[in-house]
């Protein structure tokens, strides 16, 4: 939905937006007009809370939170998202290496290119070539020797429990919604390019038909700075910008950034409505995008799509703001197109994925608060805090440590059940079959032929219609444990998502559950909830020893509450980072702010839903999604 009118005069609070990301040092921090004031800091919690805490204690080790009514299961989610901002972020600023922190020159109104100067103390918090830190206490972090990472096998828990049997749909969900998830994550964390030199050799069991003995995995990227202190657990860097800032389009460093761009009208490069062709040596099957790995149709798809409402959100912005230069319409649009982004991943994804009345109602608060939106729509922020009007536009807070993206959390996104290993082709207009294609025939290489060969229409259509998989064991499609990467690697997914949690120091299953006060499990058959095929599998496999079950086979064995599509225990790490990522923002809390954004595009953002920017940009899209209220739900088919 475009809204238009007469153009008119610019907010006169907000500055002119600079050329290049280059600021003078001696500026004083500043922002574009006057802000809520910083929040203190986070200091021990008050009576109320240490109440909440103690009642709840005892509650919950007799029901836990999904089984309570749902506004009490509402207030017990409060307490747990609490204890979990006090005592599940740990930062890893302090194993060596780092330079100084120290405060930022200025505060741009605008999302810098790297991610750098959002923080008027830490210059340097969310920058793209900073640490990943920890939700897990560092003493738990240490991976152990090469025995350790290799007990069990992980290839025979890939064979054994992750391997797909037959595809289990998740049949409350469409294929975009798999899509989705990897399209944001991408825009959060990522290691780098693998380690060539000295890989992994997990060995095979003699039936084995892999076809390279031992098999070779490359080991993380090392962290570039070296560390100083002895018994610190092992350190990785982001590569891109941890904020939630759109770097998977936009890229995290300005070279690249002014690259996708037109230079005119804020706009970026869609010749012929479509991506441009990366141009490093090949690689031309890949769009130029801010971060194109593991790149499929799927993603291209989702980049293509927000690339043009960037350029939609430019015009809009435009008409309102004629003498605006490429620079400021850019930024704008930019900060406008994330915001939206972020609302559609918090208030239509994740209740898509976690389908209960508690939760869509605890993700509608965490944007919009309790109250109703037509009183802030109204009359504004009512307060300063969260619960009445949202996480947006009050006071920025990092809770116990600085913001990053974790280690726990890029673990929690290992959710490769949900892709398929084949899409059924459909014409958008009828619904008919146009072919079936695997996996292998929309990926890597031919990411780019497959979206010329049948059209974004017909490939949103298709993905619209479509289930992913259902995020339980034996649910790892084929076309991932047996990938040809563009690298030359060739590789078992399944092993080596097992393996990489293991080498960066996630804890095992029961730890992880008891780091996130949650009580361990005392047998196979509880943590498969009585399915007593997979609970002696899972004993077989892990000799007995439930204290050596991974946090990925416990999270998809372990029964998970009414409509929710992943566990309860990985649940609480999206609980926690969920709202951080907003919360430690100042562009969604302080800056959050028509001064900044415009009023346009404040309400750009509040008006538009994931539907809409299906149908602004593919209107012949409009007899499937009728009646469509969530754009990760099924579709409609004839």
């Amino acid at each position: 939905m475009t809204e238009t009118s007469t153009p008119r005069s610019e907010p006169a609070a907000a500055p002119a937006v600079p050329a290049t990301s280059a600021v003078p040092a001696a500026r004083r921090p500043q922002s574009a007009g006057p802000a809520p004031a910083q929040a203190p800091a986070y200091g021990p919690p008050g009576a109320l809370e240490r109440l909440g805490s103690a009642v709840f204690a005892r509650v919950n080790r007799r029901r836990e939170w999904h089984q309570l009514p749902a506004p009490i299961g509402l207030v017990n989610l409060k307490v747990i998202r609490d204890e979990l901002r006090r005592h599940n972020l740990y930062d890893t600023y302090g194993a060596g290496g780092e330079r100084p922190r120290r405060p930022s020159a200025t505060l741009l109104p605008y999302r810098s290119y790297d991610g750098s100067g959002y923080d008027p103390d830490d210059e340097d918090m969310g920058r793209a070539g900073t640490r990943l830190d920890r939700n897990a206490p560092l003493e738990l972090c240490h991976p152990g020797g090469e025995r350790e990472l290799m007990t069990p096998s992980p290839r025979e828990v890939s064979r054994e429990l992750l391997a797909r049997r037959s595809f289990v749909p998740a049949r409350s969900l469409n294929l975009l919604a798999a899509a989705w998830i990897q399209f944001e994550n991408h825009g959060w964390a990522n290691h780098g390019d693998n380690a060539a030199a000295e890989p992994f050799t997990v060995p095979l069991a003699a039936d084995d038909d892999w076809a390279e003995c031992p098999m070779r995995v490359r080991r993380t990227r090392p962290d570039p700075l070296a560390h100083t202190t002895p018994d610190a657990p092992p350190t990785y860097e982001n590569t891109l910008t941890h904020w939630w800032d759109g770097s998977q389009i936009y890229g995290s460093d300005e070279a690249t950034c002014r690259s996708l761009r037109t230079g005119e009208d804020g706009r970026m490069a869609l010749p012929g409505g479509r991506l441009p062709v990366d141009p490093r040596p090949g690689m031309g099957c890949l769009d130029a995008t801010g971060m194109n790995g593991d790149y499929w149709a799927g993603l291209s798809l989702l980049h293509t799509l927000f690339a043009k409402e960037h350029n939609a959100i430019c015009g809009h912005l435009r008409s309102h703001y004629p003498t605006w230069d490429d620079e400021r319409l850019f930024h704008t649009a930019r900060l406008v197109n994330t915001a939206l982004m972020a609302k559609i991943h918090t208030v239509e994804w994740t209740p898509g994925i976690l389908d209960t009345p508690v939760l869509r109602r605890a993700m509608n608060a965490n944007w919009y608060g309790v109250l109703p939106r037509w009183v802030s729509r109204r009359f504004g922020r009512i307060g300063r805090g969260e619960m009445l009007s949202g996480i947006l536009g009050s006071p920025t807070e990092h809770h116990a440590a600085p913001f990053s993206m974790t280690e726990e959390f890029v673990s929690a996104y290992r959710l490769h059940p949900l892709i398929p290993d084949e899409l059924i082709v459909r014409d958008h207009r009828g619904g008919g079959v146009r072919r079936s294609i695997g996996l292998d025939d929309m990926e890597g290489a031919a990411t780019r032929s497959s979206v010329d060969q049948y059209g974004m229409s017909d490939l949103l259509y298709s993905f619209g219609t479509a289930h992913p998989g259902a995020l339980v064991l034996h649910n790892h499609p084929d076309g991932l444990r047996n990938l040809a990467r563009l690298t030359g690697e060739h590789l078992d997914l399944g092993t080596v998502d097992v393996l990489r949690d293991r080498e960066r120091g996630i804890p095992r299953y029961n730890a992880y559950r008891q780091m996130l006060r949650k009580r361990p499990v005392t047998s196979f058959e509880e943590l498969t909830g009585g399915q007593q095929a997979d609970a002696k599998l899972l004993e077989e496999v892990y000799q007995g020893r439930l204290d050596l079950v991974d946090t990925l086979v416990g999270n998809l064995a372990e029964p998970r509450p009414a409509g929710f599509g992943f566990s309860d225990s990985l649940f609480r790490i999206f609980v926690l980072m969920a709202s951080r990522r907003l919360k430690s923002d100042r562009f969604f809390t302080t800056d959050y702010r028509p001064e900044v954004y415009t009023p346009e595009g404040l309400r750009w953002v509040d008006r538009t839903t994931m539907v809409t920017v299906l149908l602004r940009h593919h209107p012949e899209l409009t007899h499937a999604l009728d009646g469509v209220t969530n754009a990760f739900a099924p579709w409609s088919r004839p």
